[in-house]
């Protein structure tokens, strides 16, 4: 392999004569080779969005030259398309605060823009990496306001993702109105209610989830750049910060702000910790919506099996024929992910002192994965289970009339008292609550047939 040699503080190193990464990017492959997980294609995309507004506002205020701006944009232009993403290569478990990846991307990008300017890789006084494309930058403020953008564009496929997945449990809510069957509690007989009356809770349940995380978002519009090393604005021009957020608004389309106080953004990671701690709540409702749906599916032969999952794929290697609940499956070790993802940033967040939270890339990555694997897992399930479940009417409306809950009915006329007794004797001699209420005449046989009717007992009023 050919090489190139490069220098820094601590020395000089060969770099692959071809990589537009540098020094620093090498020395942190050396140094963390630790998971072989990189940073999402999102944030790269945009940190490269930040150095682009950068240099249109340094170039305006004249602190870079015209020449070495334009190649500079030029450079992350093309990046932003999509190019060069194989040359961000640091792992995401790196250097505090995330040095090691602001440094990857200064360095892409200055290779890049020497290249536009008809400069070999790795000569650096065409265009540096620090003095040029990290100009009236740090990482501490780069990287959070990074972390705030590619949250916001993961989130716009998210929150669509989670929407149909509320719409389509809503349209089988009213598909399934008509199917009574019998209610449940602590997995015991219950009153009756209807499939989907179930079906339209678990509807208004993810609504009011993707409220929370879109609640939660909020503080993401608040950006802390033009901070740099301590939320001062130390090496940067006074009106940098008002115009950098301004180019971002441009470039992305969001409204974006200013954030409250520069040494805030950079010490406190509590917007994430907000954003994850949704992700956490909608994640233990899906757990608890598949569950559900594993418990409902379950048989076929041997369990309750009153609705019926979409086949999807062969259920076992060794017993023929069986199939399994596998997308709710697959969607609840999503969300177990997403669950042990917000322990990680949750502790992350309390591990930062004074001016700046160093543990900011791991926050980055499990906030970042948790919201790529939901949007993934939950447009898998919506698509390949809840769309094709069918529902077995009759076996509901079976276990609906021979459910001991009935016999709450009785209890406006007869008591308490006496409604247990017939519920333990219907228990004890396997008969049903009507029949045992007809032997014992607690009331005339037309009486307990309205009493007694499944339908009348899912909604509210007289029965």
């Amino acid at each position: 392999m050919k090489t190139r040699i490069e220098k820094d503080s601590l020395g000089v190193m060969e770099v692959p004569v071809d990589a537009y990464y540098g020094i620093h990017t090498v020395r942190a492959m050396d140094n963390f080779s630790i998971s072989g997980l990189r940073a999402e294609p999102s944030f790269v995309t945009a940190t490269v969005r930040v150095k682009r507004a950068a240099a249109m506002v340094n170039r305006s205020l004249g602190v870079l030259g015209k020449d070495i701006a334009n190649a500079i944009i030029q450079a992350c232009d093309e990046i932003v398309e999509g190019r060069l993403r194989e040359h961000f290569v640091v792992d995401v478990f790196q250097a505090g605060a995330g040095t090691s990846h602001n440094m990857n991307v200064n360095e892409v990008i200055a290779n890049r823009a020497i290249e536009i300017m008809d400069g070999k890789k790795g000569d650096y006084s065409i265009v540096h990496p620090n003095d040029h494309v990290n100009l009236s930058q740090s990482t501490n403020d780069v990287f959070p306001t990074a972390m705030r953008l590619a949250a916001i564009s993961m989130l716009k496929e998210l929150l669509p993702t989670l929407t149909r997945l509320e719409v389509t449990l809503k349209a089988k809510g009213e598909e399934f109105y008509p199917v009574v069957k019998a209610g449940r509690t602590h997995l015991q007989d219950a009153t009756p209610i209807r499939l989907g009356q179930e079906f339209m809770g678990y509807s208004v349940c993810i609504r009011k989830n993707v409220h929370r995380i879109e609640m939660a978002s909020e503080g993401l519009y608040e950006l802390g750049i033009g901070g740099t090393a301590v939320g001062t604005g130390m090496n940067s021009n006074t009106l940098y910060r008002g115009m950098v957020i301004e180019e971002l608004r441009k470039e992305t389309g969001l409204d974006l702000k200013a954030c409250d106080d520069l040494r805030e953004s950079m010490q406190s990671m509590t917007t994430f910790v907000a954003l994850s701690g949704a992700l956490k709540g909608i994640s233990l409702d899906l757990i608890r919506i598949a569950n559900d749906l594993r418990l409902l599916s379950s048989g076929p032969m041997t369990g309750l099996r009153e609705i019926e999952l979409p086949a999807v794929q062969a259920g076992s290697s060794i017993m023929p024929g069986k199939v399994n609940p596998s997308m709710a499956e697959m969607l609840d070790m999503v969300c177990f992910q997403v669950t042990g993802n917000d322990l990680t940033i949750s502790m992350a967040s309390q591990a930062g002192q004074l001016e700046l939270n160093v543990m900011m890339p791991v926050i980055s990555h499990n906030l970042l994965q948790s919201i790529k694997i939901l949007n993934n897992g939950v447009s898998a399930f919506t698509e390949r289970c809840i769309k094709g479940i069918k529902v077995d009417g009759d076996r509901c409306r079976e276990y609906a009339e021979k459910s001991l809950g009935i016999v709450t009915a009785l209890t406006p006329y007869i008591g308490y008292e006496a409604s247990a007794r017939i519920a333990q004797e219907a228990l004890s001699s396997r008969k049903g609550i009507k029949d045992v209420a007809i032997n014992k005449e607690v009331l005339s046989r037309e009486e307990l047939e309205r009493v007694l009717d499944v339908e009348r007992m899912t909604e509210p009023g007289e029965k």
